[in-house]
């Protein structure tokens, strides 16, 4: 599929607000994807070539994380190989069923996680008891892995609620591993997609520029001003992605409500 000049600078734009804003609060997905899609590009194609530049942007959080301290795989290392297993199998179900209708749960769980961010104590920067073992914490990641390979967008919004709410850990340190998990299962849903022949190699890594710059940029601003910038984000992001869900005159639940 050859696309125009102009389609791959508009890709591009999209990457690099996207990247932005998923290296701060997670859900740059919900600007890629619909990016892709609206650029002509069937479903699967479009999410197979949103993990290829989505990739190459979690990645560089990831280096900028881990250069400020904020990564720990020494400890979370079980949660991270989880989410690779989970979009490993994700990805090979998306291969071979209709994504509308996980995409079809996605309203509800966004509106959770706003709720989630709205109405919890204040989140602190400092890591607080941990309410779940290691192993039940990378059950649930490696469950939203599975969600990842299979849809993605908003995994990252999921996994940081994981590590929060569940993990103890504080806002930045909880981001920096999401950024982790959320590394390893783009790339596990990525290689998957590569053995079917999904990716569209020249768009992907086009938009992978974009990406790294924004993940880049965001990263750095949610490093400087921690949950007084990436917790608004959360709630924002969560209800705006719900919004523009509900509004898609494909989405199950749009049927559902206005059909």
């Amino acid at each position: 599929m050859i696309l125009s000049p102009e389609t791959i600078l508009f890709l591009m734009a999209a990457a690099l607000m996207a990247g932005c804003i998923d290296a701060m609060a997670g859900g740059g997905g919900l600007i890629t994807l619909p990016a892709l899609m609206a650029a002509g590009i069937p479903p699967v194609p479009a999410v197979a070539t949103n993990k290829l530049q989505s990739s190459f942007g979690t990645f560089g959080a990831c280096i900028a994380y881990a250069r400020k301290g904020h990564m720990d795989l020494a400890t979370y290392w079980k949660p991270v190989a989880a989410a690779f297993i989970g979009s490993v199998g994700g990805a090979w179900l998306l291969q071979r069923v209709d994504p509308s209708i996980l995409a079809g749960l996605m309203p509800a769980l966004l509106i959770a996680i706003a709720a989630y961010f709205t109405f919890s104590p204040k989140v602190s920067e400092i890591d607080r008891h941990q309410r779940i073992g290691i192993v039940a914490l990378s059950l649930l990641i490696g469950v939203v892995g599975f969600y990842d390979g299979f849809f993605g967008p908003g995994a990252g919004a999921f996994y940081t609620t994981i590590f929060l709410a569940l993990g103890g850990l504080g806002l930045v340190r909880a981001t920096a591993q999401t950024k982790a998990a959320n590394f390893a299962s783009n790339v596990a849903g990525l290689a998957t997609m590569v053995a079917g022949g999904h990716v569209l190699w020249i768009a992907g890594l086009a938009m992978a520029v974009g990406s790294i710059t924004g993940g880049q940029i965001g990263s750095h601003l949610a490093m400087r001003f921690g949950s007084r910038l990436i917790r608004p984000l959360l709630i924002v992001m969560s209800l705006a992605l719900t919004a523009k869900m509900l509004l898609d005159p494909k989405n199950p639940i749009h049927v559902y409500l206005f059909g």
